[in-house]
This record gives C-alpha cells, structure tokens and sequence, in this order.
C-alpha cells in the first residue's frame, strides 16, 4: 500500500507562484511514476506534471513553460513548482503515484489564484 501527503496550496495572486510538495510511504521503487494532477471545477481531473525514471519528466503544455517537477527518489517525495499563475489554474491539485500496477492519490490540496 502506498500513502500519500500534500503540503502547500492556497490562495495565490495572478503571476504568483506555488510549491506544492508530496510525501509517499509505502512500497515505492525508482521506476514508479510520481506526480501532480489537477481537477478544476466542472472539469475532468488532468495530467499537469509526472516524473518517471531515470529523472524522467512529463507536463503539460500549458504548464510546460512556467513549471518544474523535482523529486527526491531516496526519500519518494516530490515538488511541482508552478511560476506565473494564472486563474485558469485555480483547481484542486492532487499527488500521484503509479505502483504495482495500480494508481494512488492523495487527498487533494485546493490551489486559487484569485487577486
């Protein structure tokens, strides 16, 4: 079993920045994937950044250019630092994880941009 722990969000300004961070217990080799996605309201719950192995990155593109996903695989823990918010990524933002062949998530961090 794999759990995990959301640290940050909030309100944020437009053309502010976040730092949303996420700790995994559990069961979790340096081939899982681990990562943020998003769901805002009305909408369907989307990939925003991942990171695989070998230091392996994924995003979106429309976060490509303002973010950046790190991870710390001796202690399964990873950052998603997002530049330049703005209201369009108001969401709930939520950690995963991708194990043993199945997908876990965390409980979901409310990030608004609002000024």
């Amino acid at each position: 079993q794999v759990q995990l722990v959301e640290f940050g969000g909030g309100l944020v300004l437009p053309g502010g920045s976040l730092r949303l961070s996420c700790a995994a217990s559990g069961s979790i080799s340096s081939n899982d994937i681990m990562g943020w996605y998003r769901q805002a309201p009305g909408k369907s719950r989307e990939l925003v950044a991942t990171s695989g192995s070998w230091r392996s990155t994924n995003y979106a593109e429309s976060v490509k250019a303002r973010s950046t996903i790190s991870r710390d695989y001796a202690n399964n823990t990873v950052v998603l630092q997002m530049n330049n918010l703005k209201a369009d990524d108001t969401a709930v933002y939520y950690c995963y994880v991708y194990s043993g062949g199945r997908a876990y998530w965390g409980q979901g961090t409310q990030v608004t941009v609002s000024s």
